[in-house]
């Protein structure tokens, strides 16, 4: 699930009015993809550089893209703003909105960019093309202090008969879906917030997420009864699931996909500078994708070469 960046929100807008658009954007994931998409996205980059701004979608998950004191900051705008800026772009202008409307309200033209650190999967690569991976991050569960259960995987959720809570439109109900975790025993959850708390008034036995995002989570709940136990891989059809995010772009905006590629790159090849950026919401080298790990294998729901 599935979003991580830097940061120094410097100059970028207060979230007041985009916030107000979240009520729009959060129907659109019940209309038809696609709807009302722009037609010139070839010469979108020329467009944003005579702007001098690029609009950002986000959802309000935190370390990946959030707000805070009014202003965003997180890994994927942290790393997006250096992207863009690099770019001859120098202003991200967000607009927060659910994490499921995310894709519907860039197929929309509501925004240019997904900056959420959302997921490379299959099902999402039918419908808007992703930058290279920004980040890898495997699966953790967070449980009880003490893991009265013995939870380490989605494998013993199963076996265990445990209630596994996931967030809206995030990955993780796959995963627990494909180790055999019943339908019923997965609970959908709006917020981070959310799953700690079901977590701790015993509605779920443990709350799936990214390793990144969990840590996270328990660093800002500081004396939660509480524990993220240690990353795993999940498996579907035999095939890891690395929990790699990107950026997200309309499949007409390959040129400026391509350039951001480009520019991204640059960051994740140099372990000191990718640390710098986006270290402080949690990122280390460990992070950073392998260059063998590729949007294109992620896509096809293959490994890596």
């Amino acid at each position: 699930m599935s979003r991580p960046a830097h940061l120094d929100r410097r100059g970028f807008l207060a979230l007041a009015p985009a916030i107000g658009a979240a009520g729009l954007l959060a129907g659109c994931s019940r209309t038809e993809v696609g709807t009302g998409a722009p037609k010139e996205d070839g010469g979108l980059l020329a467009k944003l550089r005579r702007q001098g701004f690029v609009r950002v979608g986000f959802a309000g998950e935190a370390p990946y893209g959030f707000q805070d004191g009014g202003e965003l900051t997180g890994e994927a705008p942290t790393l997006h703003h250096e992207i863009f800026k690099a770019l001859g772009v120098p202003e991200l202008r967000p607009t927060l909105t659910d994490f499921g409307a995310l894709i519907p309200g860039l197929l929309a033209g509501r925004f240019d960019v997904v900056s959420a650190g959302m997921s490379i999967t299959p099902e999402r690569c039918d419908k808007v093309i992703f930058s290279q991976p920004e980040f890898v991050s495997p699966t953790a569960l967070m449980v009880r202090r003490g893991n009265p259960k013995r939870l380490g995987d989605f494998a013993s959720c199963a076996r265990e008969g445990a209630t596994v809570g996931v967030l809206t439109a995030a990955v993780e109900a796959s995963y627990a879906k494909a180790a055999g975790v019943p339908d019923e025993a997965v609970k959908t959850l709006a917020k981070q917030q959310d799953g700690l708390d079901a977590l701790l008034a015993g509605r779920i036995d443990a709350f799936a997420l990214t390793g990144i995002s969990l840590r996270w989570l328990a660093r800002t709940n500081a004396g939660a009864a509480v524990e993220v136990g240690t990353p795993f891989v999940p498996e579907i059809g035999g095939v890891k699931q690395w929990s790699a995010g990107g950026a997200v772009f309309r499949p007409g905006a390959r040129d400026l996909r391509d350039a951001f590629d480009r520019e991204l790159a640059k960051i994740t090849g140099d372990p000191g500078r990718y640390v710098g950026l986006i270290g402080r919401y949690g990122f280390t080298a460990k992070e950073a994708p392998p260059r063998s790990l590729r949007t294109a294998d992620l896509c096809a729901g293959k490994e890596p070469a």
